[in-house]
């Protein structure tokens, strides 16, 4: 059974292993330099990297790179360009230009050009070095544009234009290796090359060909492979959809005839050769073009086939479900007005005033004068973000005899006041936004559902489960702040809930209640658990940003059909897992619902015929001290879930004397299960 510590270890390792990939391919791309010793494509990946730990691999790799390939001379500006970009990217973290390709890359491409620009000027040629410099510039530009997907997250065919071109500018750096007069490198260029065409017709194809052989002609190669590539591409790709054999012989006879016209086919020839052959190896899955596809099974056609009601009810459930995240957002208590400025004085006047000799004087005899002072100069202080001494009328300043010490108070709390404005006002903004998002989604999925014909036949009826629940309140309360539900899905899934509101009584009881419908309605709609719970886990913290209000939540999906119980905790108490005398403890270490945590943490376990699935709150048992509930579980022999429940309350009222709310549900799997019709 994984556990919440292991499933944080890997994430360690996949974040290690992640920083890693960043660090060494920014090494290796610093191989790969223009005709004039530049290396642009290790720059671009720096540039997409982003600031952060990924942009400082980036970075790090880069200046690993310039110690391994670039002479001294021209390292300095190489690393004088990476460490401003990542610096750029850090500054600028709060606006909009790093998280965007092309701005990103207009930026790295801009500061190339300007420290590069600094050494052309103090040179003896500057005019041939300034060619050099605009081809790495455009080549950065461009690195940096595609490989955004790749480092950033983007579309399938974004990503796969991104791994060509990385696949590319990798091997450049070796183009001039030669066995004999054959270069592997330009042999895997006509392979990059061929299938791409096959796999984007022959615009594309002729694009990708001339984009290809253009930049491995910057990076110093003797070939003419612009117009070679070029040509060979648009062939290529002009039998798309036909089998490769003739894609790879139209590229082949392309390649041969650009390459006698420029007066150099020998050379070329057998790479193009090569690199077709390779093309033709390759397996039919990782080729795109012509595709067999595979015969569609007699269900899948038959679901196929069926009548769209049910999607038209999943789409109907999630636009509920946004409709009700969007009412619950706007039901939240309004936020709280503007602070008065006076406070600002108040809290001054109490760090200063107060062991003052002319205190009585000021705040007693004569408050009617001080607080005339204070509100005259209020709009002055606030306009200009600083309290100076001219602010204030004569006959107060030439009073106080601790002036200087009273205006870094009051600039002290200006300052603190302000940024807590600030905070409430994009606080506001926030709200009102996702509130607006989360109504236009809802209406979207109105709209497609009702486009949908109606009729569909009923889920399969049966169940093999049974589930039992009991509630108690904390003592001297009437509700109980704990809410349970439990239900199935149309996938066949069964959904138990656990949701403990924080505190107890009426108001915990309508946050808890809340997040439990709220929840139900995503997963009933066919959201996937962890995409329903940061969702819900988004929309709680903008509604309880100003009660500073959070929810637990315990979710356990059982799937009949595979066996396995998913357990899913924010903030929950550890549940147990029963089958015979053996019983087992699943935890968790996330955080509540509404307090913006990391994701919550799942824990798979299997759970056979016969077993027991018992989520209990916080309430019911301290997870430190639960040693009599794992007795118990272990030691009861019934089958009847509702009683396991009650026997659970029961004995922790006895034990716990109801100090919180107590919650307890149970999952029971009969040893016999019932055939589903």
């Amino acid at each position: 059974m994984a556990h919440g510590q292991l499933i944080l270890e890997r994430e360690r390792a996949g974040r290690l292993v992640h920083l890693g990939v960043r660090f060494f391919l920014s090494a290796a791309l610093t191989a790969g330099q223009t005709a004039g010793g530049s290396a642009p494509f290790a720059l671009g990946w720096a540039a997409a990297a982003g600031p952060g730990l990924e942009g400082g691999a980036a970075l790090a790799g880069a200046f690993a790179g310039a110690a391994l390939f670039l002479p001294f001379a021209k390292a300095l500006p190489f690393l004088a360009v990476a460490v401003l970009i990542l610096a750029a990217s850090t500054a600028l973290g709060g606006t909009w230009i790093p998280s965007r390709p092309r701005p990103m890359a207009l930026t790295a491409a801009g500061l190339y050009v300007t420290v590069e620009g600094i050494y052309i000027l103090q040179s003896l040629s500057p005019l041939d070095r300034l060619a050099d410099c605009l081809a790495a510039a455009g080549l950065l530009g461009a690195s940096a544009w595609l490989f955004f997907p790749l480092l950033r997250g983007g579309e399938g065919r974004e990503i796969v234009d991104g791994l060509l071109f990385l696949a590319g500018a990798l091997v450049t750096a070796v183009e001039e290796l030669e066995i004999l007069g054959f270069s592997p490198a330009r042999a895997l260029l006509c392979f990059l090359a061929v299938l791409a065409a096959y796999d984007r017709g022959p615009a594309g194809g002729a694009a990708f060909g001339l984009g290809l052989g253009l930049t491995a002609e910057l990076c110093g190669s003797r070939l003419p492979l612009t117009a070679a590539l070029g040509l060979a591409g648009l062939a290529a790709g002009s039998c798309q959809g036909r089998r490769r054999t003739w894609a790879a012989l139209a590229f082949l006879a392309s390649a041969g005839a650009a390459a006698l016209a420029e007066g150099s086919p020998l050379p070329l020839l057998p790479e193009a050769a090569a690199g077709t052959g390779l093309f033709l190896a390759l397996p039919g899955r990782f080729v795109a073009g012509k595709r067999v596809r595979p015969a569609i099974p007699p269900a899948q056609k038959e679901a196929a086939e069926e009548s769209p009601a049910p999607w038209r009810q999943r789409l109907d459930r999630a636009a509920a479900a946004l409709r009700d995240l969007y009412d619950s957002i706007g039901r939240s208590a309004p936020p709280a007005a503007d602070e008065n400025p006076a406070i600002l004085f108040d809290r001054s006047a109490e760090k200063v005033c107060r062991g003052c000799s002319l205190c009585e004087l000021c705040w007693q005899k004569d408050y009617t004068g001080t607080f005339n002072a204070m509100n005259d100069a209020t709009p002055y202080l606030l306009e200009r973000g600083r309290a100076l001494a001219k602010d204030f009328p004569e006959y107060f300043t030439g009073r106080c005899i601790h002036l200087p010490d009273l205006l870094a108070a009051i600039n002290a709390e200006l300052s603190a006041f302000l940024l807590r404005r600030q905070y409430r006002r994009q606080l506001e903004e926030t709200r009102r936004s996702a509130r607006g998002q989360y109504a236009q989604l809802s209406e979207l999925l109105t709209a497609t559902a009702a486009g949908l014909e109606a009729a569909a036949p009923a889920m399969a009826a049966g169940s093999p489960c049974r589930v039992g629940a009991a509630l108690r309140p904390k003592e001297g309360e009437t509700v109980c702040g704990d809410t349970v539900a439990s239900f199935r899905t149309d996938q066949g899934l069964w959904c138990l809930l656990l949701a403990d509101g924080m505190g107890s009584g009426e108001p915990a009881r309508k946050e808890s209640a809340l997040v439990c419908r709220l929840l139900q309605q995503f997963l009933e709609a066919g959201v996937a658990p962890e995409a329903a719970l940061k969702t819900l886990n988004s929309a709680m913290g903008l509604r309880g940003a100003e009660s500073g209000a959070f929810t637990t939540v315990d979710l356990c999906v059982y799937d009949p059909r595979a066996r396995e119980a998913s357990f899913y905790k924010c903030g929950a108490a550890p549940s147990y897992l029963k089958r015979g005398g053996v019983v087992r403890r699943v935890t968790g270490a996330s955080l509540p619902v509404g307090l913006q945590g990391p994701p919550p943490d799942v824990t798979k376990a299997p759970l056979a015929p016969g077993g027991f699935a018992v989520m209990v709150s916080d309430g019911v048992a301290d997870p430190a001290e639960d040693e009599w509930l794992l007795n118990l579980l272990a030691g009861w022999i019934g089958d009847d879930p509702q009683d396991l429940a009650g026997l659970i309350l029961a004995e922790s009222v006895r034990r716990e004397k109801l100090r919180d709310d107590c919650g307890v549900q149970v999952l029971y799997c009969p040893e016999t299960e019932a055939r589903e019709v």
